[in-house]
């Protein structure tokens, strides 16, 4: 059987896109990988006793956010938004880093293909590109909220 090869056109964009969120991706995985390991073995003690994470598992973001405030942080008001950066020196906050960094990535990769798009002159594609990053940086900032309680 004779294999058929297949020319595949890329755009140039597409390419930089996807070696920048192919390096992020491994990246951000050694990086998960790497805080998991330093949370689990106690390398970097953790806020919540990993022998009791397992009890709060049944509970919503908020109620389990409450909880763990109430019985091991002890902060005026539980961590939510972005107060989990307050807490990079616990364990099981140290995670949250290498998960923001792979949810991030795709503003990285957006920001990276402007050059390129503004070049060819591709102004419509730049402009939804740049509202894109917006909506994106709006949303993981708080500032624009869609939905929830």
């Amino acid at each position: 059987m004779q294999e058929e090869s297949v020319i595949v056109n890329t755009h140039h964009e597409q390419v930089i896109y996807a070696n920048i969120l192919e390096k992020g991706m491994f990246l951000g995985l050694g990086c998960l990988v790497v805080t998991f390991g330093l949370y689990v073995f106690g390398i970097i003690p953790s806020a919540i006793p990993l022998a009791e994470v397992s009890k709060y598992w049944s509970q919503d973001a908020h109620s389990y956010l409450a909880a763990i405030n109430h019985d091991f942080l002890h902060l005026e008001h539980p961590p939510m938004g972005w107060t989990w950066l307050t807490l990079l020196g616990k364990g099981d906050f140290l995670n949250f880093l290498s998960i923001s960094m792979l949810a991030g990535l795709t503003i990285l990769c957006y920001l990276a293909i402007i050059p390129s798009l503004l070049k060819k002159k591709d102004t419509a594609y730049a402009l939804m590109t740049i509202a894109e990053i917006a909506i994106l940086v709006l949303a993981a900032s708080g500032i624009l909220v869609v939905g929830g309680h």
